[in-house]
């Protein structure tokens, strides 16, 4: 687990079992409304998407963006055919974070790599992809996020950038063979020296970077709390070079009343130095990694914060 710097990025960390309780958001009796008051749409606002697995933003028309994960083994396709069903009766387009390792069984970094870049997973990468050809919605997959965080769990960011590179380009090309309309996101944590894993203009489509906010950790760290464009700004302003539109794929909050509603304010809110800015994608779910300082995992559902 790394702490947040101002020019890094406030983060949990990845790991399977984050997904494992729910790898279809969305899909689930017994929704609540409460989250569409959370994030009403101001006027001048930027698409807003969710990863939701509880749907408390099932009946939120401000939704334009579900999000799912998907572990590339060990998972019923027929999950993602639901999602194409869910988001097309809503009218969103899907947006779907493959994570290259199976159910409860990360692959060993080295062990992953070297299966990927001889080919050995391509018809895993196929299997995938060739159900996303044939969904009904607008499909962008995100392939490996957060490569360029070399102390998170996700066993892909212990490779190097060039081996990074080449099997991100070796996956978008396997996925394109039976997905020809998928688009594509690179999806970096934002970190400097991000460049170094940039695979290239033609196989980005979108860059997708992750926003989290966490009051308490922020004045332990620091002796002062952040806003959301003080958190993506650095990011932001290293993604944008690329001149590809951005969006922040990943969005969580938690602190006192005051706090929430500061970011509640600025998070949908069109931002001038933010002009390639496309959408933002709310991450409704408690945290599984705990944050250091004693925060422990902090609850980034929105629920929650309207309990506050």
């Amino acid at each position: 687990m790394r702490t947040f710097q101002p020019s890094g990025t406030p983060r949990r960390t990845g790991s399977a079992s984050r997904r494992a309780q729910s790898v279809l958001s969305g899909v689930v009796l017994g929704m609540t409304l409460s989250a569409g008051a959370a994030f009403a749409a101001p006027p001048g606002t930027v698409p807003f998407g969710v990863y939701d697995p509880a749907g408390d933003f099932s009946q939120n028309r401000d939704v334009s963006i579900e999000m799912i994960f998907l572990p590339w083994e060990g998972v019923d396709l027929d999950s993602l055919r639901a999602a194409d069903a869910y988001a097309v009766e809503r009218n969103r387009d899907l947006l779907v974070t493959v994570e290259p390792w199976a159910w409860g069984a990360p692959h060993r970094p080295e062990t992953l790599r070297d299966g990927i870049l001889t080919g050995r997973h391509d018809a895993t990468m196929r299997s995938v992809c060739s159900v996303v050809g044939t969904l009904q919605s607008p499909v962008t997959v995100r392939w490996a996020q957060e490569m360029d965080n070399p102390n998170g769990h996700f066993p892909w960011a212990m490779w190097r950038p060039d081996e990074f590179v080449e099997a991100y380009r070796r996956m978008v090309g396997v996925c394109r063979s039976v997905a020809p309309d998928a688009r594509f996101m690179w999806s970096p944590a934002g970190e400097p020296g991000l460049e170094a894993y940039y695979p290239g203009d033609d196989v980005v489509d979108v860059i997708g970077l992750s926003v989290f906010g966490e009051q308490n950790h922020e004045i332990a760290e620091h002796g002062t709390e952040y806003g959301f464009a003080e958190i993506l700004g650095p990011r932001y302003d290293r993604a944008v070079t690329f001149g590809k539109p951005i969006m922040v794929a990943e969005l969580g909050f938690a602190g006192d009343a005051a706090y929430l509603a500061r970011w509640h304010n600025a998070v949908r809110r069109q931002h001038e130095q933010f002009a390639e800015l496309t959408g933002v994608i709310y991450y409704n779910r408690q945290e599984v990694w705990p944050w250091p300082n004693d925060i422990g995992l902090p609850d980034w559902r929105a629920g929650a914060q309207l309990s506050n």
